[in-house]
C-alpha cells in the first residue's frame, strides 16, 4: 500500500549519546552493550480526521514531560467505513516504530481519541504487545477541555493543536467530573519513574488501567493465550453472570506490589473486556497497621523472630481499622429509604428483578460494596487477604444470606498453628473467629496449609496466576529488551552494584521480594558453591553472574531490612566475586523484570517457606529451566528433571550441583528449555484463574450451596461447564503434599 505524505518527521538532532541503537540486530553485531546511557522518554499524541467518502489525515506529536519535541503530518488515502481501517492502524505502527528506532527515544505512551479507538480497534492492544507503547484512549468529553476550561463546542483550528493537546494529555489529563460539568479533576497517567500510576477511586475502588483509559488487551488476545475447553467453560459462566448482572468484589489490603495485586490488576483488566462486573477495593494504608500484618504473616509462615507474637491489643487495632474502613467507605452509598416490610420484599424480589428488571439507577454504581445488593452492593463478596477477616462477620451481620469467599494465600504452619501454646495457634485463632463465618475456604493447593478448623465441606484449593499478557510476561523484542536492560544498568550504577553486559554475559537470576521466606542466603551460598565448582572445572571459564532483584510491597516494611541483610551476607561470605553479584531492588516497572528474565541463563527459587510463587511459571513460559526448593506450592509446578530440578530446602551443594550440569552440558539445558516452554498449565494464567471465580460467583448467586471437600475448584469448574480435562492436557500435579509433588 502506498502511502502520500504531507509532512514528515522534522528528524530534530539529539546527543549522540542518544543515538546509540538504530536496530537492535545492528546493535549487537556492533557489540553494543547495556551500559550506555538509557534512551529518552517520550510521549505521543494522535489526532485524526477521516474524510467523508475514505481516508484521513493523521497528525502525531511527539513530547517529553515539559515541552514539545516533535510533529507530523500524514495522508492515508485508503480506508473507509465500508472496508475497515486495518491499514490505518498498520501505517500508525511504522511510524511510531520509525521514529523510536530513528531517534533511539522510547514511547511511553501515546493518546489517541475514541473514534480512533472504534475505527482502528486493534491499535491499542498491538502498540503494546508489538512496540511496548502503553496506549491511552481519551473520553469525548476530556478532549473538550482546554488550558483548564471545559467547552463543549470546543473545536481546534489544526490537526496539529489538536494533536499537541491530546499529547500533553497522555502525561496529565485534566477532564470535567461528572461529564461536560464546569467542575474539572487531574489525573497523571505515569509516574516519576514512567510506570503507571495506580488509581484508587471513590471507596477505595482500584481504578485498573486508569480507569480503564489504558486499553492493553481485546478478548481476541486473552482466547489466544489458553486451550480451546478453558475458553469454552469461561464463556459460559460469564455469559451466565452478565444475564443476571452479578456483581463480585473482591477486598484485600494494597493496590500495588505483591502478588494478590499483581493477579487483581490483571483479574479486573480482562472482566472488563469480558464485561463482567467483577470490582475490587482496598482501604485506607496504615503504616502501623502494614507493621503488626506483616508481622502476623512472618508468625503464620513460621519465619518470624523468636518472642513475635500477635497479641490482643494487635487484634484490636486491626480489627478497628478493619470496621473503620468499612463503616467509612464500603458500607456508605445512597439508599433507598423503605420501611422493614419492603425491604424484605426488595430481597426476595430483587434475582428477578436483576435479571429481568429494568437498568438500575445510576447511583447504584457508586454505593459501597458491602451495602445490601438491592441498593447496590456486590452479590458476591471475596475477601481475599488474612488482614481483612473481620469484614466477613460483618457482612453477614447486614445481609446474613450473601455468600462470602475467604481465600488464604500464604503458607501457613497449620502443624504449629494446630499445636496449643504456640505463637502460631494464637494468630490463627484471633483470625479463625471471624473466618469461620465464611461460606468458602479456598487455599492455595498444599494441604499442609490449612489448620484443622476448616471444616472440609468449605475447604477449595486454587493457585495463584499471572497474565501472560502484561509488562511482566508479554513477548518483548530485543529493542525493547534491551531499553529496558539499560535502565537496570544505569540504577545499578546508582547502588555501585555491577553491569549486566548482555548480550555478552550469562546470568541466573531469582526474582522474588526481599522477604525473610525466599532464601535469599541460599541463593548467594549456592552460588558461592557453583562458582567455585565451575572454575575449579575451568579455570579459564568465565562464570555467569548473579542476579537478585524484585519489586517491593506497598505493604511489607520487611523488605529493606532483607535487601541490606543480603548485602551484609556477600560483604561477610562472597567478597572475592562481589563483581559477579547483583541485588537490587527494581522499582515498579513490570518491563524490566520482564526482559531480565527472558535474558538469563537459568532461574532460582529457592524459598524456605512459599504459598505458590507463580514467578516459577514464568520462568518455565519463557524456556527457563527453574532450580526450585520443596516448599509450598512451588513443586506442583516444576517436573524434576524435565523443565527443572526440586531440591530440599537449604540443600545449597545440590543446587550448585544442578546449575553446574545446566550450565556445562548444553543438549541437557535445550532440553528442559524447551520443554519448560511448553509444560506451564492454563491454570496458573490469568483466563484459567479467573475460571474458577467466576464458576463460584455463578454457583453462589443463584443461591446454590457448594461443598469442594478439598477438591481444586478448577476441575469444578471444567465439569460444571461439560469441559472435563482430557488426557494429555497440560494441568498442575493433582497432590498436596510436597513429597508427593517430586
Amino acid at each position: 500500500m502506498n502511502f502520500s505524505i504531507t509532512t514528515d518527521w522534522s528528524l530534530q538532532k539529539f546527543p549522540d549519546s542518544y543515538l546509540v541503537l538504530l536496530r537492535t540486530e545492528e546493535a549487537v553485531s556492533r557489540g553494543v552493550k547495556l551500559h550506555i546511557k538509557p534512551s529518552q522518554a517520550i510521549y505521543a499524541g494522535a489526532a485524526v480526521r477521516f474524510h467523508l467518502l475514505a481516508g484521513a489525515t493523521i497528525a502525531l506529536a511527539v513530547r517529553d514531560c515539559t515541552y514539545p519535541l516533535d510533529f507530523a503530518q500524514f495522508e492515508f488515502p485508503s480506508g473507509s467505513r465500508r472496508d475497515g481501517w486495518e491499514g490505518l492502524t498498520k501505517f500508525i505502527l511504522e511510524k511510531a516504530a520509525d521514529y523510536q528506532e530513528k531517534h533511539s527515544q522510547k514511547f511511553v505512551g501515546l493518546a489517541m481519541p475514541t473514534e480512533l479507538h472504534e475505527r482502528c480497534p486493534e491499535l491499542c492492544s498491538r502498540l503494546w504487545a508489538e512496540l511496548d507503547i502503553i496506549p491511552i484512549v481519551l473520553r469525548s468529553s476530556e478532549e473538550k477541555v482546554s488550558l483548564g476550561l471545559y467547552e463543549e463546542n470546543l473545536s481546534f483550528k489544526s490537526l496539529d493543536e489538536h494533536a499537541e493537546s491530546i499529547a500533553r494529555k497522555c502525561i496529565r489529563l485534566v477532564f470535567p467530573f461528572p461529564a461536560k460539568s464546569s467542575f474539572l479533576l487531574q489525573r497523571r497517567f505515569f509516574g516519576p519513574s514512567q510506570a503507571p500510576v495506580p488509581e484508587i477511586g471513590v471507596r477505595g475502588l482500584v481504578e485498573v488501567d486508569a480507569a480503564f483509559h489504558v486499553k492493553f488487551t481485546r478478548l481476541a488476545d486473552y482466547e489466544k493465550t489458553v486451550g480451546a475447553p478453558t475458553w469454552a467453560a469461561i464463556n459460559k459462566y460469564a455469559n451466565d453472570l452478565k444475564k443476571r448482572r452479578v456483581k463480585i468484589a473482591f477486598m484485600s489490603a494494597t493496590p500495588q506490589g505483591g502478588g494478590v495485586a499483581l493477579m487483581r490488576h490483571a483479574m479486573v483488566r480482562f472482566a472488563n473486556v469480558l464485561g463482567v462486573d467483577l470490582r475490587w477495593y482496598v482501604p485506607k494504608p496504615s503504616p502501623g497497621i502494614f507493621r503488626i500484618t506483616k508481622n502476623n504473616h512472618n508468625i503464620l509462615q513460621g519465619v518470624a523472630p523468636p518472642g513475635t507474637r500477635f497479641t490482643q491489643e494487635n487484634r484490636d487495632l486491626l480489627h478497628d481499622w478493619v470496621l473503620e474502613n468499612a463503616e467509612r467507605y464500603w458500607f456508605k452509598g445512597t439508599r433507598f429509604v423503605a420501611p422493614p416490610w419492603f425491604e424484605k420484599f426488595r430481597s426476595y424480589a430483587y434475582p428477578l428483578l436483576q435479571e429481568h428488571g429494568a437498568p438500575h439507577p445510576p447511583w447504584h454504581q457508586t454505593n459501597g460494596p458491602l451495602v445490601p445488593p438491592w441498593d447496590g452492593g456486590a452479590d458476591v463478596i471475596v475477601v481475599d487477604d488474612p488482614q481483612l477477616p473481620w469484614l466477613i462477620p460483618l457482612i453477614k451481620e447486614h445481609t446474613p444470606d450473601r455468600p462470602v469467599i475467604f481465600r488464604s494465600h500464604i503458607q501457613i504452619r497449620s502443624d504449629l498453628v494446630n499445636t496449643p501454646g504456640t505463637s502460631q495457634a494464637e494468630a490463627w485463632n484471633f483470625l479463625w473467629e471471624a473466618i469461620e463465618q465464611a461460606d468458602l475456604f479456598i487455599s492455595h493447593p498444599v494441604r499442609a496449609f490449612v489448620p484443622n478448623d476448616v471444616p472440609p465441606e468449605k475447604l477449595g484449593y486454587l493457585p495463584a496466576s499471572t497474565d501472560w499478557l502484561d509488562g511482566l510476561n508479554k513477548p518483548m523484542t530485543d529493542w525493547s529488551a534491551c531499553y529496558y536492560g539499560r535502565i537496570f544498568n544505569s540504577k545499578c550504577r546508582e547502588r555501585y552494584m555491577p553491569n549486566i553486559a548482555f548480550p555478552d554475559e550469562d546470568y541466573i537470576i531469582q526474582v522474588a521480594r526481599f522477604d525473610p521466606s525466599k532464601g535469599i542466603e541460599d541463593v548467594l551460598a549456592s552460588y558461592k558453591a557453583f562458582h567455585r565448582r565451575l572454575v575449579e572445572a575451568d579455570p579459564d571459564i568465565r562464570p555467569p553472574k548473579l542476579i537478585i532483584c524484585g519489586h517491593g510491597s506497598v505493604d511489607d516494611p520487611d523488605g529493606s531490612i532483607v535487601y541490606e541483610a543480603a548485602l551484609a551476607f556477600v560483604e561477610r561470605h562472597l567478597e572475592h566475586i562481589r563483581s559477579q553479584i547483583c541485588i537490587m531492588r527494581v522499582g515498579p516497572s513490570d518491563q524490566v523484570l520482564n526482559a531480565l528474565l527472558h535474558n538469563a541463563k537459568i532461574a532460582l527459587q529457592l524459598s524456605t517457606r512459599e504459598g505458590f510463587e507463580v514467578k516459577v511459571s514464568e520462568a518455565l513460559h519463557m524456556g527457563k529451566p527453574v532450580i526450585a526448593t520443596l516448599a509450598g506450592g512451588i513443586p506442583l509446578q516444576v517436573q524434576h528433571g524435565k523443565n527443572g530440578f526440586l531440591v530440599d530446602v537449604g540443600d545449597t551443594e545440590a543446587v550448585a550441583n544442578h546449575l553446574f550440569e545446566l550450565y556445562m552440558d548444553q543438549e541437557l539445558y535445550d532440553r528442559m528449555s524447551r520443554y519448560a516452554a511448553s509444560s506451564v498449565s492454563d491454570e496458573v494464567s490469568t483466563v484459567g484463574n479467573i475460571l474458577s471465580w467466576l464458576y463460584l460467583a455463578s454457583k453462589l448467586s443463584k443461591g446454590e450451596k457448594i461443598q469442594p471437600n478439598g477438591r481444586w475448584i478448577n476441575d469444578m469448574a471444567r465439569e460444571g461447564a461439560d469441559e472435563p480435562y482430557t488426557p494429555g492436557e497440560n494441568r498442575l500435579k493433582r497432590v498436596l503434599s510436597t513429597d508427593a509433588a517430586k
